[in-house]
């Protein structure tokens, strides 16, 4: 029997069928384990990446929500300065306004006069009260009750001033002023809209006639 034939007999005896089926059989495993690792690695890339985008959409969330921490706590401390600014600034009845421009035009030796208010609608949380008035009295006078509205724990806005006349060292202006009061206090206060009759008072003059200049 020649070599040839030798093989060929061993080739397809039942050891030899074995060893090929098994030599099949590992070069399919190491050919899936081949597959198996780079597939791995391929997820494995595609996690970090997955993973690396959160945390930077995460990133991202923090930073634009950055402002808004403690947000609750400024509101409530804003409603709190506005309430007071409300308590201290904003009058709450008439009779306030009126005590207010009383102390003020008494503090010089100035003459308010002719007051005339109107209501003049706001934004909604405030309704503006405008003044029209006469006042007279000497320069410095004048300057010290103009003065006192910037000064005035009530919160004024001069509008206006308009020279309307002068006799004997006495100074005569129109002025126009405005504060504000909230809806419901101006409501009740019964000074009329803008565009019907004005009211009018001399109360807050009364105290300041012959006041002597401080």
């Amino acid at each position: 029997m020649n070599r040839s034939a030798q093989i060929r007999e061993r080739l397809f005896s039942p050891v030899g069928l074995h060893a090929v089926a098994f030599g099949i059989l590992a070069v399919a495993t190491i050919v899936l384990g081949v597959r198996l690792i780079l597939d791995w690695r391929a997820t494995s890339s595609s996690n970090v990446e997955a993973i690396a985008a959160r945390q930077l959409e995460l990133r991202v969330l923090e930073v634009q929500t950055a402002p808004l921490r403690g947000l609750d706590k400024r509101v409530a401390l804003s409603r709190e300065q506005i309430d007071e600014f409300y308590a201290k600034r904003v009058p709450d009845k008439e009779s306030t306004l009126l005590e207010q421009l009383g102390q003020i035009s008494s503090k010089g030796s100035v003459r308010l006069s002719r007051v005339q208010y109107t209501q003049h609608p706001g934004s909604g949380d405030l309704t503006e009260i405008r003044m029209d008035a006469g006042l007279s009295g000497d320069y410095a006078g004048i300057m010290k009750f103009i003065n006192g509205l910037e000064r005035s724990p009530t919160f004024f806005v001069l509008r206006a001033m308009q020279f309307s006349g002068q006799q004997s060292g006495t100074v005569n202006l129109r002025l126009q002023f405005s504060t504000w009061m909230r809806p419901a206090d101006a409501a009740a206060s019964g000074i009329p809209m803008e565009g019907t009759q004005p009211a009018d008072s001399d109360t807050a003059s009364s105290g300041g006639q012959s006041g002597e200049g401080e």
